[in-house]
């Protein structure tokens, strides 16, 4: 399927900071907490999220699958031959959301050939929106409206510039750090790691655990469009859609290239 990506970023833009209002409705209220079967957190903002981006995606590319978080995983049989679709995550950082951090995002990606070409990143209690596809690059929008292009960055001579999660630290990661030498942790919470690397501020993300498809592919994209990488352990582009099931591997996210990132596994 021939798609025009760069036509399709603006509307796609638009459905994820919609269900970022959403989101901010229910965030501003004294909202429940459920859990799903994995024990992982789950409110009413996910939900309402799932409903407005599955309705306007359907409105946008009726012609295009869904995988959504909220929306039950289909089977490898069925969606392997799917080729494109999306793939979303109503809320990423639900933890995040309940403790009232600001630190969760909208994301929506569209996957082909096994790839994120298309990736849209809302920030909703920040009003910042991080997006990019294959062929316009990637961009970061300000609370006040200023869209400004975002690139990774060469390492400077201070301290590597080390991302880590706010929810889920790991003995893995902080032995990876360790290996380093001279680091500036910086903690964060959901996609934001990834487009922290993307716009410079951060220099490499190590992800020492697990996470799904679904968590880091609006993300993948715009790093990637910014000129950075997302890899897993082995040197290997972050595939989606190849296996049964939907878990990442172990994977490092870095823009500067200069310096093996494997190396200190």
């Amino acid at each position: 399927m021939s798609l025009d990506l760069e036509k399709l970023l603006e509307p796609v833009t638009h459905i994820a900071v919609e269900a970022g209002q959403a989101i901010m409705e229910i965030y501003q209220s004294d909202f429940a907490i459920e859990h799903k079967d994995d024990k992982s957190p789950l409110t009413a903002a996910d939900n309402a999220s799932h409903a407005v981006i599955a309705e306007k995606l359907a409105q946008l590319t009726p012609q295009i699958p869904v995988i959504s978080e909220e929306g039950g995983l289909p089977s490898f049989e069925e969606r392997s031959a799917w080729n494109p679709y999306w793939l979303i995550d109503p809320l990423d950082g639900t933890k995040e959301f309940i403790k009232r951090n600001g630190e969760f995002t909208v994301n929506i990606a569209l996957i082909q050939d096994h790839a994120p070409v298309l990736g849209v990143v809302v920030v909703p209690a920040k009003d910042i929106v991080y997006y990019g596809s294959r062929d316009a690059g990637a961009f970061k929008r300000e609370s006040d409206g200023t869209v400004n292009p975002i690139s990774v960055c060469a390492l400077g001579d201070g301290p590597v510039r080390v991302v880590g999660s706010r929810s889920h630290a790991s003995p893995e990661l902080t032995a990876y750090v360790e290996k380093l030498g001279a680091t500036e942790l910086v903690s964060m919470g959901s996609s934001l790691k990834l487009c922290l690397v993307a716009e410079g501020a951060a220099d490499v993300y190590p992800r020492l655990g697990l996470t799904s498809e679904w968590d880091t592919a609006a993300a993948q994209a715009v790093v990637e469009c910014a000129g950075g990488q997302v890899i897993n352990v082995d040197g290997s582009r972050l595939a989606y859609n190849a296996k049964e099931d939907i878990l990442n591997p172990y994977f490092l996210v870095f823009g500067d290239t200069s310096r093996d990132w494997t190396s200190y596994l």
